[in-house]
């Protein structure tokens, strides 16, 4: 009987590879948890990742009317809104207003700390509720009695301070008392990230405490909330572009209830992003694990493909039944991932409900959900293809001189063309739903550099060693022997190992020089103080003040007022299209100043700065980064809206700006004559040769007592805010890479398991040699020695280069190399290597050889 005879027909192919590959998969899933385990975790990964930021994200969408405040919130910098455009937005429906800043509190014993001061009026909140205890209406809570406005502050600030509810304090020239401890405010979101406690006064009180001087940076919120019966996300949009139309030249920034809190959901998005890509670099270390399973499956079914080739059956009907079986293991290990990833939401809920400030809302997300199986099936597919293929066209006796032959079968085209295909199609999944595209194709590069490097040091490795002289040690021999024989396990424990080791070191990398950028030592010559809101009228005197007070220090003054870009080479702000990295100078308003000369921690590229004398139309210098990434030149126009005015200015020059060093510097530097006449106040800096923070807190004392009106920042105490912020992402990212790092653990012992059978024959024969179990531990204890430490110079290599990318790159951070966590890392991979390859070698040495002679 030829093959050709038997072959089976084209219509009964699918059903049949079906029958025989469930036959196959009765007797058990040995050899495949580690399969299955590795697509459940990235899968997992992956749906949890999904599932928890689309039901944030659904919780900020139904939430968003009570987030802002209203159905739309109308905010201007350093000016009230007028009567003329009060009166348009109450025209449209109830209107609360409120105004938020920085100031200083002083206790009754001297004590002082800066606080995100907002001050509010009688229809505050319109929407939701203040949590507060004792709980009381916000009107009572501020008005003023016995001398005293009242105030609500959070209990950071009545820890820091010593405070008690009933006590007074001060701020600017005005007495408060504090009557409650704010837990929760509605509209908290919508603000942003705060650096300070909350102190919530009223209106009237901020007015009396005389903070509000010409130019203070102090930003009024007008919430307007339209009639229940015409309270839609389309009506709240429609108040939006009218407000635009009617007063094209006010400067608003707008917000409406679908779009309470931009920044907050960019910033989710992005992170979202990142740990995507985290879950999906677990399910590319997984397929490691797939490939390895997927080989050795089909090493110990050669027999049985023997049987059927010999039988009639055809390569493309082993390959069917084979790959069959492959996608029901990868279904499965995938239903097991989605099973876990969709219940973490309400996980999250149910143990950390109460702990969240965020309105995560859990549910099934059908689409987060259908995209993981894609990735886990696809990655299966990438990865299984390669093994799978090379039984099509083998021999049968080819496949019985594989136990011993290191001979190797190249695919046939059309099994590398659907490898190609399937590659593509998971590139282009990763690619075209990423947010920022960039990152994600620098990750699928980065992956598939890796992967080549690391086959490519396997072999290596395997060339180098079968190169090397013929050692006289027998340990070592047999070691070296090892690594280059046929089926030798390299090039699987140095994937596996390898990828795993990769992400680690980028984690640590990034996790230490997060750590050493916001809370280690201040760079060198950083200020150790900011002053704020200093009126102009009053900056030489308080800056004859600080040179006083600290002789030997070194006080910089520049004029500051607020700005934001609404125009640039002709088009609209909203119609610009940004690099990623340069977006954020258009979401907001930015801090922007005038001056004669280059400012100090700048450095001019491209372009001549302006005259000390000049006068001639308004000139603007750029930083450089953040041109190129709008797309600006010389001689562009920037419109910029200050103080409701819109003020257009020709791009003379472009500086690059050292944002590390912590001094005063501006994205936009305008020429003196631009803003002449208009009202501002001044920024401060005070930098110490030697600080002492023993006297910090007598400065900020004197400065609050000769000057109520100016706000002191100590910079370390903004810096350690900012360092708890990404202390708890950096948490959330160690987490998600525990899902990688335990695939690549799961990988290694699955490579290691595949060679066990190699392991046991090589035992058993060397043992009826005379080989001692002390002689073939220390053997094979060299070999994983010698592949780990190699393996992991690799990882602390690539994962280096990774986190200096990142760091420097996106991040646009210093990067200083860890060798403490690198060394770690290394004595890490020994240990598990090592660890992992014995404890299957000591199996091995306990089978008895004539159990295993009489089946060879």
């Amino acid at each position: 009987m030829t093959t050709q005879d038997t072959t089976i027909p084209a219509s009964r192919g699918p059903s049949l590879a079906l029958r025989y590959a469930l036959r196959e998969m009765r007797g058990g899933l040995r050899g495949f948890y580690v399969f299955i385990a590795c697509i459940a975790l990235g899968v997992m990964a992956i749906a949890g990742v999904g599932s928890v930021a689309a039901s944030l994200s659904e919780g900020l969408a139904r939430e968003g009317r009570t987030l802002l405040g209203g159905d739309a919130a109308f905010s201007l910098m350093q000016r009230e809104a007028s009567p003329e455009e009060l009166a348009f937005l109450r025209s449209r429906g109830q209107v609360s207003s409120a105004a938020t800043l920085r100031g200083m509190v002083k206790a009754a014993d001297g004590q002082l700390a800066l606080v995100e001061i907002k001050a509010v009026d009688s229809a505050y909140p319109m929407l939701g509720q203040v949590t507060m205890a004792p709980d009381m209406a916000v009107r009572d809570l501020v008005a003023e009695r016995d001398g005293a406005f009242g105030a609500a502050t959070d209990s950071t600030l009545m820890a820091r301070l010593d405070l008690k509810l009933g006590d007074r304090v001060t701020v600017g020239s005005t007495t408060f008392q504090i009557r409650s401890v704010i837990s929760a405010e509605p509209d908290k979101l919508s603000g942003g990230v705060g650096f300070a406690p909350r102190f919530l006064a009223s209106e009237e009180a901020l007015r009396a405490t005389k903070l509000l001087q010409p130019g203070s940076l102090v930003r009024w919120i007008y919430r307007v909330r339209l009639p229940d019966n015409a309270a839609g996300d389309r009506a709240a949009n429609a108040l939006a572009d009218d407000t635009r139309k009617a007063l094209p030249q006010v400067g608003w920034e707008i917000r409406t209830r679908d779009n309470a809190s931009p920044q907050l959901e960019r910033t989710i998005t992005r992170f979202t992003q990142f740990l995507t890509l985290v879950g999906l670099a677990a399910l590319l270390v997984g397929g490691v694990g797939v490939a390895n399973a997927v080989k050795s499956h089909i090493d110990r079914r050669r027999d049985v493909i023997a049987a059927l080739k010999a039988l009639g059956a055809t390569g493309r009907d082993v390959f069917a039944i084979y790959l069959t079986q492959v996608l029901a293991l990868a279904a499965i290990g995938s239903l097991i991932g989605l099973v876990l990833g969709a219940g973490l939401p309400f996980a999250v809920v149910g143990l950390f409900g109460h702990l969240l400030p965020l309105p995560v809302v859990p549910a099934l997300h059908p689409g987060e959900l259908g995209l993981s199986l894609l990735y886990g099936l696809l990655t299966a597919l990438a990865f299984g293809l390669w093994p799978l293929a090379r039984v099509h066209d083998v021999p049968v006796a080819a496949l019985f001189r594989d136990e011993v032959s290191g001979e190797t079968h190249r695919p046939k085209r059309r099994y590398l063309v659907w490898m190609a295909l399937v590659i593509a199609l998971l590139i282009a999944v990763v690619i075209g739903l990423a947010y920022d595209k960039r990152v994600a194709g620098v990750f699928v590069v980065s992956s598939m550099l890796v992967f080549a490097l690391l086959r490519g040091i396997a072999s290596a490795m395997m060339a180098f060693a079968k190169r090397l002289p013929r050692p006289s040690t027998t340990m070592l021999r047999l070691a070296i022997a090892n690594i280059h024989r046929p089926g030798a396990l390299t090039p699987s424990v140095v994937m596996s190992l390898g990828l795993g080791l990769t992400v680690l070191v980028t984690i640590t990398q990034i996790d230490g020089n997060l750590r050493r950028q916001f809370m280690a030592a201040l760079p060198e010559k950083a200020p150790s103080f900011y002053f704020i809101d200093i009126p102009s009228t009053e900056a030489e005197r308080f800056g004859a003040f600080l040179k006083e007070k600290a002789p030997q220090a070194t006080v910089e003054d520049v004029p500051m007022l607020r700005g934001r870009i609404v125009a640039a080479r002709g088009v609209k702000a909203e119609d610009l299209k940004p690099s990623a990295d340069a977006e954020w100078v258009l979401q907001s308003d930015r801090g922007i100043s005038y001056t004669n000369e280059v400012p100090k921690g700048s450095k001019l590229v491209e372009g001549q700065w302006w005259a000390p004398d000049y006068n001639g139309p308004p000139l603007v210098s750029f930083e450089k980064k953040l041109a190129d990434g709008l797309g600006l030149k010389l001689g562009d126009e920037v419109v910029v809206n200050v103080l409701g005015r819109d003020i257009s200015a020709r791009i003379s020059n472009m500086r690059t700006v050292d944002w590390q060093s912590l001094g005063i510097n501006f994205v936009l530097v305008f020429s003196p004559n631009t803003f002449r006449g208009a009202p501002h106040t001044h920024i401060a800096t005070l930098a110490e040769a030697q600080p002492d923070p023993s006297k910090d807190a007598p400065l900020i004392k004197a400065v609050a007592e000769a000057f109520p009106m100016i706000t002191s920042v100590r910079v370390r105490e903004a810096l350690d805010t900012i360092g708890t912020v990404v202390t708890n992402l950096v948490l959330a990212i160690r987490g998600a890479s525990a899902v990688t790092l335990l695939s690549a653990i799961l990988v290694l012992g699955g490579a290691l398991a595949a060679g066990h059978r190699h392991r046991v024959y090589d035992a058993v024969i060397l043992k009826t040699l005379g080989a001692t179990r002390l002689r073939l531990l220390g053997a094979y204890a060299l070999e994983y020695l010698m592949i780990g430490f190699a393996t992991a110079v690799f990882g602390v290599v690539a994962g280096s280069v990774a986190a200096w990318l990142i760091v420097t790159r996106l991040m646009t951070l210093s990067f200083i190399w860890q060798a403490g966590s690198a060394a770690g890392v290394v004595l890490a991979a020994l240990i598990v290597t090592v660890g992992l390859g014995l404890a299957g070698t000591l199996v091995a040495l306990n089978q008895k050889p004539a159990t295993v002679l009489r089946n060879l």
